[in-house]
């Protein structure tokens, strides 16, 4: 099998944790992939990358500073796109329209009807196009599944509370920090509903299934200065969200998210089964249940998800588990892009497609969609576009 030539476009700061997954992926595989080519359009950080590669592998890439230069050369055969969210589907259609594979960082494109062109193209072309979602294979997340649909332990799924007060007041005018390119809605596409609400909306579909409705309330309380250019800016992104989620399969959910409110900090990540509930200490209300979150069933002591790893590995069988931790990789952004690798190589789907990456997404934006309506939001109705008031200003902005 002749390795995949890989072109990396974007090479800020996710592309980091790719390259350390695309290191740890040729240690173990080198004969699976090679980066041959590097593409930012701030050339430098190109360079730097590409400097940084061949410090693992036995040829530097070429660098480029455009995706149609890179494209014209002909070397690659995949492509790992790392830009920012409003470039993800520009970037992709290029790729996938000169035949080349590609997988592209969340949320997979920056509206639904962009992903739905990318899903589109990839399907004229018989390409794989994946979605880069790291956080659903971690090992956590993984003995979560396992607990909540194969050992019994906890019953059937009945629902969550992801909830999180945490104050962060505005900086004074005179410390506001630099401006980022997230701050702006029109490349961003939001803020944590969308961005780390990708994450999020993948990991509640692998453990609940399909969201059927949401009913949500966004706002941007309070305004947070920013400096952009040497001139003042402001943070578009929301700085308060709730909503309420019902899945296809009858579980409910509860996630919410706020920095405006002084005084008193607290959390709540717990997810319930008919006999038990999962609960995370650590607050982190996005990315689905860490290894030290307590697995509590009545009657018995409760034990962490790190402790309960072992006994569901040892339930898999040794196909299973090599494709669910090939090489004993327990690395999200390393499994993700061993995935895609395999996949390109080999034919094989890959586990994280662009179609997931859409209904995760269409999740998201449903309730950005909502709280525009003020009335709840079939998710249904999102992906075949019959609900895009909060999307179609992006739509037209960027002629998608």
């Amino acid at each position: 099998m002749a390795r995949v030539p890989l072109g990396v476009v974007g090479c800020g700061g996710i592309a980091k944790q790719h390259q350390r997954a695309w290191r740890q992926v040729r240690e173990r595989e080198p004969d699976l992939v090679e980066i041959v080519a590097t593409c930012d359009a701030h050339r430098p950080s190109a360079e730097r990358y590409a400097d940084e590669v061949a410090g693992f592998q036995a040829s530097r890439p070429e660098v480029y500073e455009g995706v149609e230069e890179m494209l014209r050369a002909g070397r690659v055969r995949a492509a790992d796109v790392c830009t920012p969210h409003h470039l993800h589907h520009v970037v992709a259609l290029q790729c996938l329209a000169a035949g080349v594979a590609v997988q592209v960082e969340k949320p997979s494109g920056l509206t639904v009807k962009a992903t739905k062109r990318m899903i589109e193209e990839a399907n004229r072309r018989g390409l794989v196009l994946a979605t880069a979602e790291n956080v659903r294979r971690g090992p956590s997340q993984r003995t979560a599944w396992w607990l909540l649909h194969e050992s019994g332990r906890l019953g059937s799924a009945q629902g969550f509370c992801m909830q999180r007060v945490q104050h962060q007041p505005p900086a004074e005018p005179a410390q506001a920090p630099a401006w980022v390119w997230r701050a702006d809605r029109t490349r961003s596409a939001g803020g944590w509903v969308i961005d780390s609400g990708a994450h999020f909306m993948d990991t509640v579909r692998y453990l609940f299934g399909d969201v059927e409705s949401v009913y949500g309330c966004v706002r941007d309380v309070v305004p947070h200065p920013m400096v952009h250019d040497g001139l003042r800016a402001f943070d578009q992104r929301e700085d308060f969200f709730a909503a309420i989620l019902q899945f296809e399969s009858g579980v409910v959910g509860q996630w919410a998210r706020t920095t405006v409110f002084p005084g008193h900090d607290w959390f709540q990540c717990a997810i319930y089964g008919s006999r038990g509930a999962i609960v995370d200490p650590s607050g982190d209300i996005f990315h689905g249940p860490r290894p030290h979150a307590e697995v509590r069933v009545e009657g018995q002591a409760p034990r962490t998800l790190e402790d309960i790893y072992p006994e569901f590995l040892a339930s898999l069988s040794p196909e299973r588990r090599e494709r669910l931790f090939p090489h004993g990789f327990t690395d999200g952004f390393t499994l993700e892009c061993y995935d895609f690798a395999q996949a390109v190589a080999t034919g094989r789907e890959v586990e994280v497609s662009a179609e997931d990456g859409l209904r995760a997404k269409a999740a998201a934006f449903a309730i950005y969609e909502s709280s525009l309506s003020g009335q709840a939001v079939r998710v249904r109705d999102v992906l075949d576009g019959k609900v895009d008031a909060y999307q179609r200003w992006l739509n037209e902005k960027w002629g998608i």
